[in-house]
């Protein structure tokens, strides 16, 4: 909620253009989906041992990767960004994406909530085969950003 509401003034501050972000989040988006076709986990999402062993070691790891999961990644960041900045108003843009986020963090929700009953009823394939389709669908809206990016980049590619 917090990049969907102050994203386009962080970019702005910075001197990106939302092209430029559409392009290096379609490119970060391109390989955690990539990871998920082929059924393993994204080095973007996971510490690495050297991070896991300092999280150990510490009382608070509010400040390690760790502390940062999947669902509040630089994938999730560089999509929520680049969709509420994708619309010709600011505010409608926000709003929308903001309700949006809020719908799938319910049914996240309830898929954590209920993990148990799910992993119970769908064998270990069935999980692999959705995992691999949302790969792909995440690899095509990858692309697509990257794709929306360059055309805003260089127009007369159009």
């Amino acid at each position: 909620m917090f990049f969907a509401i102050l994203g386009p003034a962080i970019l702005k501050i910075l001197g990106i253009t939302l092209d430029a972000f559409r392009v290096a989040g379609g490119i970060l988006l391109f390989f955690i989906a990539f990871n998920l076709l082929q059924g393993k986990s994204s080095h973007i999402h996971h510490p690495s041992p050297d991070e896991h062993t300092e999280s150990i070691e510490k009382d608070d790891i509010a400040v390690v990767p760790l502390a940062t999961p999947i669902l509040a990644g630089p994938g999730t960041i560089t999509t929520v960004m680049a969709l509420s900045g994708s619309y010709a108003s600011i505010l409608t843009g926000t709003v929308i994406v903001m309700a949006t986020f809020a719908l799938v963090l319910l049914v996240t929700f309830l898929l954590f909530y209920n993990a148990p009953w799910v992993q119970k009823h769908l064998p270990q394939t069935t999980i692999n085969l959705i995992t691999r389709m949302m790969g792909l669908l995440l690899t095509v809206i990858a692309v697509q950003m990257a794709s929306t990016g360059i055309i805003g980049l260089f127009p007369g590619l159009r």
